[in-house]
């Protein structure tokens, strides 16, 4: 009896704001080492991935912007990331 393989929930591009704002807070404190910090960049990017994303690329910048105007997160934690995703 063999099982279909379960499809993950795709991720909101709000959902995607608040883990990379998560991520920069992590980098401002210095809690994590540069490599932990590259490991976890890497964790979010594969769980998009897998996971697929449930909006557009505008859908996406939308969630981001607000971030990156206040500060929350970086302009080039915000390219790194569109860039990772084949979005940039």
């Amino acid at each position: 009896m063999s099982q279909e393989p379960r499809e993950l929930t795709p991720i909101k591009p709000e959902r995607i704001a608040q883990e990379l704002a998560k991520f920069h807070a992590d980098r401002q404190s210095g809690k994590f080492k540069t490599d932990v910090l590259d490991q976890k960049f890497a964790r979010i990017i594969q769980e998009l991935r897998e996971r697929r994303i449930d909006g557009t690329r505008e859908q996406i910048l939308a969630a981001l912007k607000p971030l990156v105007d206040s500060g929350t997160i970086s302009r080039g934690e915000h390219n790194r990331l569109l860039t990772q995703l084949g979005m940039g």
